[in-house]
């Protein structure tokens, strides 16, 4: 995977999760860090759980009482509102700005492979996912394995140039 596949990838960045009153607003699951983050990430591409995508430009975010809520253009009544329930919220991965030496985006790292101080394979991240205490990702090859992402301590080294992670790993773990 080089570097212009991945910026042109979608990226699921949220969850609509239906109405907010009765003006068209609706409740907004932001997966980004800081949460409202998410508002300087457009356009919006809402996609249903048929796959059915609209893009969306202007939307707006501001904080609710138990979260995020957004105004999005073409949504004015509460009826609208809740059909969006369950909604994915996806942005172009161009438009997250660079992530800082060391630091790395999940769907950056997805699709790389994986491979141990020895040279052993492990196959490709499938996924990452945080366990309270840490990130871990998830490998597919021969097995699945679960390998925590601490630096340095299990990995060495990672390069999405040459799409490759370098793990202090045993193979037989």
């Amino acid at each position: 995977m080089n570097a212009s596949s991945t910026s042109q990838r979608m990226i699921t960045v949220g969850r609509l999760h239906g109405a907010f009153g009765v003006r068209g607003e609706v409740k907004l699951e932001s997966y980004t860090a800081p949460e409202r983050a998410i508002a300087d990430y457009q356009p919006w591409t809402l996609r249903d759980a048929r796959g059915n995508e609209r893009v969306c430009e202007g939307a707006k975010v501001r904080e609710g009482g138990k979260g995020l809520v957004a105004s999005v253009p073409g949504i004015a009544d509460r009826d609208a509102a809740d059909a969006l329930r369950g909604v994915e919220v996806l942005v172009p991965r161009s438009v997250l700005p660079a992530p800082a030496p060391g630091q790395y985006y999940w769907v950056d790292l997805e699709g790389l492979r994986v491979v141990n101080l020895d040279g052993v394979e492990f196959g490709t991240v499938s996924h990452v996912f945080n366990n309270g205490a840490n990130d871990v990702l998830v490998t597919h090859g021969e097995r699945e394995r679960m390998i925590p992402f601490v630096q340095p301590d299990f990995v060495t080294a990672v390069d999405v140039e040459a799409g490759v992670i370098t793990v202090d790993w045993d193979a037989d773990f």
